[in-house]
């Protein structure tokens, strides 16, 4: 029941979790990732050990939903479920995890009786998995990628203000960016990828100063992308397979967002003026030639040299046409 950490990564371990493990209320990191752990989060598992501060089960076999018995994880501050079965929607209460929302809350790797024990955990973060020891109190993320989530992202996520990860990739939520995700200042590691993500990119998001990794590839995103020194400086890869336009990318925006059509030069006007110059003289040969035929018309018709004048009138319009048609 004193058990602080439990520390099974990279085993061949599998079935459900045994719910004796509900009596270790003292634990603080519990890490049992990259094994063969199947059935559901234990709902118990945000009811017993109330000082947790790592839960990480990414790389098993959990299915179902994530229940929101974890929101009562006051102390939570690594929260990685990346690569398990795991469908169903995020859950609104996670706003409720104080230690990811305020700034003054973190906890002391170094824990002991009598000698120093130092904690560590491992997170994926800006596409690099990292061990944290010594600075483990600093960290604080959440990785629910490659997993069958669906639904909208909700805004309640944005009010994790101090959280400096988040990764939901490769999953299948749909719906618009939180537009108040700007509101999440502390995010260095950002990735929405490989989801059916639509709308325009927030312009809050240039509110993320800190921000030096951000994925949004592969959605349905529209629009231009927001101008900030931190977005336009992140490499084209962050945006790809989406409708979007602007800096990084070498697609151009009108100020709708949209690729604006190809231009026409006007030289001053003066191509229009010409083109309905032309028209006009066009018209006016038309009328000429019509007009001349109906008051001659009568008289050729029964004068004995009507055929060769009719002959030479027609050479002559057409001549007249001609130099029309070159002028135009």
């Amino acid at each position: 029941q004193t058990l602080g950490s439990l520390h099974l990564r990279n085993n061949h371990l599998y079935g459900e979790l045994p719910h004796s493990l509900q009596n270790c209320t003292t634990l603080s990191v519990v890490d049992l990732s990259e094994n063969g752990f199947s059935g559901s989060v234990p709902i118990w598992i945000g009811r017993s050990p109330s000082e947790l501060y790592v839960l990480s089960l990414r790389s098993n076999k959990f299915e179902g939903d994530i229940p929101n018995e974890v929101c009562y994880l006051k102390s939570l501050q690594i929260l990685d479920l990346a690569h398990n079965k795991l469908s169903g929607m995020i859950p609104r209460c996670f706003h409720n995890l104080s230690a990811l929302a305020n700034f003054s809350e973190s906890f002391s790797p170094t824990r002991g009786y009598g000698a120093i024990l130092t904690e560590n955990a491992i997170l994926v973060t800006k596409g690099i998995e990292m061990e944290y020891a010594k600075i483990l109190g600093f960290v604080k993320g959440m990785d629910l990628s490659c997993n069958f989530m669906y639904g909208e992202i909700p805004e309640e996520l944005t009010g994790l203000l101090a959280l400096q990860s988040l990764n939901l990739s490769n999953n299948r939520f749909t719906g618009r960016i939180p537009s108040k995700i700007g509101n999440m200042a502390q995010l260095e590691s950002l990735d929405f990828s490989m989801n059916q993500l639509d709308g325009e990119i927030p312009p809050s998001m240039t509110n993320l100063t800190f921000l030096s990794h951000l994925n949004l590839a592969y959605n349905n995103l529209t629009g231009r992308i927001p101008e900030s020194t931190q977005l336009q400086s992140l490499d084209q890869s962050s945006f790809v397979g989406n409708e979007l336009c602007g800096a990084p990318l070498n697609k151009n925006c009108s100020t709708n967002g949209v690729i604006p059509p190809p231009t026409v030069e006007q030289d001053g006007g003066g191509g229009y003026r010409l083109l309905e110059d032309g028209w006009f003289y066009v018209s006016l040969g038309v009328g000429f030639f019509t007009g001349f035929w109906i008051v001659l018309g009568s008289l050729l018709v029964n004068m004995p040299w009507s055929v060769l004048l009719s002959q030479l009138l027609n050479r002559i319009m057409l001549k007249m046409y001609h130099v029309i048609v070159e002028y135009v």
